[in-house]
């Protein structure tokens, strides 16, 4: 390998680090310039996640053995030093932060970033810290890429001001100092029992602990699996989300419907790791079943009550969440590759739909002002009225089928309804929950999972249905919005990306079959991440 390709595992890091701190040095005057600046970063995260993705997948023509990469900072090997580790299951969030980071900020280059200060660098900050959680291979850096990830996120929360934004951003802030600092607190109490943090090394030394020193292991793995439920919007921790998230500027909010994955993530992570020395109660499956039934349960009742749709768009992320925790919950790893595809489609489905909204509500009466126009992309005159009697109806703009063609597809992504992709993901998630049922519990696991599944899907139609009808049809002098290529164009790419996803269904599923394989193998990643130590063939081996 080439010099730029023994580092590319860092790229993510380094890439939107380095431009946040130059866009701080040029300060808010240099629009320009930070355009450039961020263009120049996200195409570049774009491309490096796509090139890691190729050297995992294609690992035989690779110098990475099992398509597990390991990237040693300063040299020092694992468990001593900083480990960044690209595997299955982090290019696929890296490909997925990157793909709705890219059209989120183009959205804002519309009016959003102008509405206060140092949104770019902010920006740049909260997609290096994404890619570091997704990245690290240790729990203290780990934490370190959530805080950073979270006071960029806290910055871009009050981005506007506005009286229910800081109220709401308040709320948002409080909650995950709390998570925070549990999470801080747990790390302590495994350090200090193990003498490690790194992942791969935790996996081993957690199985030879002495029973008085695995009762406080388990309660430092409860800590840890909490914090990650506030971060992943779990009931009952999740009542700050549908408030912040209708609060925040669309862009932002949008972004944001990656922030809840980060948590889920985790325990995804942290729980494949540990199951071989027996995994704590914090990340077994009954109890993260249970989680997320109830979270399920929770934002279906809640996207019904809620009136306004910016926060049935929030219950929807709940909603998200708490499938993905109800499938990682159950029995095996059946469900693992069918929930990881749903987590990509709702991402960016519900990404969509929070900058959709934001066009949809300038067809309201009290939102007519809007940007500049953009006639290139739309026929935006107001139609003619009919000259005859023959004539019924009056002809739709085309921005207006637009945006509603557009909510069409946002409303079935999100609900699970055929044929797009949301279907796709919703059919092989109750499917495989089915073929779960090999005894009385699994069995009892299964049809609670595929009840609670269908109830909330029918929950999410009635309630997006209504939403639908109310902001297209109900409203006699709404108003035609001109819209910008820079605003449309970002929400159709997403929506785009989705029908992809549904014609590549099979190909794509099957990589996930094969992350879930991987993920049920974990010496493949505890070999490859410690097999640089000298010391492994005595203290830190695993065999596969």
């Amino acid at each position: 390998m080439t010099s730029i390709f023994t580092h590319l595992p860092i790229l993510p890091v380094a890439i939107p680090l380095m431009a946040g701190a130059i866009m701080l040095l040029l300060g808010d005057a240099r629009r320009k310039s930070r355009l450039f600046l961020s263009i120049v970063s996200i195409a570049a995260q774009i491309y490096v996640a796509i090139l890691l993705f190729n050297m995992v997948t294609n690992s035989g023509n690779s110098p990475w053995a099992a398509g597990v990469g390991v990237y040693l900072l300063g040299d020092w090997p694992a468990p001593f030093g900083i480990v960044a580790v690209v595997d299955y299951l982090a290019v696929i969030m890296l490909l997925l932060t990157a793909v709705l980071g890219a059209t989120t900020w183009i959205y804002s280059v519309a009016k959003w970033d102008r509405r206060g200060v140092h949104y770019h660098p902010l920006f740049q900050f909260l997609m290096m810290g994404l890619n570091g959680a997704f990245l690290t291979g240790d729990l203290f850096n780990l934490f370190v890429f959530f805080e950073v990830l979270l006071v960029a996120s806290y910055g871009l929360m009050l981005h506007g001001s506005g009286r229910a934004r800081v109220s709401a951003g308040l709320h948002y802030i409080a909650v995950n100092l709390v998570a925070s600092f549990l999470l801080l607190l747990a790390l302590a109490i495994i350090y200090a029992l193990t003498g490690t943090l790194n992942m791969a090394d935790l996996a081993v030394r957690a199985g030879n602990l002495d029973v008085a020193d695995r009762h406080i292991f388990e309660a430092g793995a409860a800590l840890l699996g909490i914090a990650f439920l506030i971060k992943g919007a779990a009931w009952p921790l999740n009542f700050w989300l549908p408030s912040t998230y209708a609060n925040a500027c669309p862009p932002v909010a949008g972004m944001f419907a990656i922030m809840t994955k980060v948590g889920i993530y985790a325990l995804l992570r942290i729980g494949s790791l540990l199951v071989p020395s027996g995994a704590p109660a914090a990340f077994s499956g009954e109890w993260m079943f249970a989680a997320g039934i109830a979270t399920l349960v929770f934002a279906s009742i809640g996207i019904l009550a809620a009136a306004q749709v910016e926060r049935q768009a929030g219950f929807g992320i709940i909603m998200s969440s708490g499938l993905l925790l109800a499938a990682l919950g159950m029995p095996g790893v059946l469900l693992t590759g069918p929930a990881l595809f749903y987590m990509i489609v709702s991402v960016f489905a519900l990404g969509a739909l929070f900058m959709l909204l934001d066009m949809i509500n300038r067809t309201q009466p009290f939102g007519g002002d809007v940007l500049a126009a953009s006639q290139e992309l739309f026929d935006l005159d107001d139609p003619e009225e009919p000259d005859t009697d023959d004539v019924i109806g009056i002809a739709i703009p085309g921005v207006m089928a637009f945006l509603g063609m557009s909510f069409f597809a946002c409303a079935l992504l999100i609900i699970g309804l055929p044929p797009l992709a949301g279907f796709v993901a919703k059919f092989s998630l109750l499917s495989a929950a089915l073929k779960t049922s090999s005894g009385n519990l699994p069995g009892l696991h299964a049809w609670v999972f595929v009840a609670t599944v269908l109830t909330s899907g029918f929950a999410g139609l009635i309630a997006l249905c209504r939403s639908g009808i109310r902001l297209f049809w109900s409203q006699d002098d709404s108003v035609t919005p001109r819209l910008r290529i820079i605003e449309a164009g970002p929400v159709a790419l997403l929506i785009l990306i989705c029908m992809i996803l549904t014609i590549w269904a099979g190909p794509i599923m099957q990589f996930m079959h094969d992350t879930a394989q991987y993920l049920d193998n974990p010496a493949t990643y505890v070999n490859a991440v410690l097999k640089q130590n000298p010391m492994r063939g005595t203290t830190y081996g695993i065999n596969p």
